[in-house]
């Protein structure tokens, strides 16, 4: 992980994305104090997750369902999916047909 000031990224901003890609994070500093972070993303999976990390409407939703599991209102992994299942059904074209054939 490599610390640099903002001017500098401002100046070669190409330089440290191909940077961050081949070595990792690069943490950006107005006045010797770090206010960003530059980082390449794995794959898409990696990019959802480091922005919902950082959402605060998401946060919020999983605050309030912490909230409501503590005071004892929260479902049984049976009744989440139950639930689930009620409010999106599968479809049979959803899913490959068994025929029970062999395909050779």
């Amino acid at each position: 992980m490599r610390i640099a000031p903002l001017a500098d990224v401002k100046a070669r901003l190409s330089a440290y994305l191909e940077q961050c890609e081949r070595e990792g994070p690069v943490v950006i500093t107005r006045n010797g104090r770090p206010v960003a972070v530059l980082l390449a993303p794995l794959d898409d999976d990696d990019l959802e997750g480091l922005l919902l990390a950082r959402s605060p409407r998401f946060q919020a939703i999983l605050e309030k369902s912490r909230r409501s599991i503590r005071s004892g209102k929260g479902l049984t992994h049976k009744d989440f999916w139950k639930a689930v299942a009620q409010r999106h059904p599968v479809r049979q074209d959803d899913h490959p047909r068994k025929t029970g054939k062999s395909s050779g």
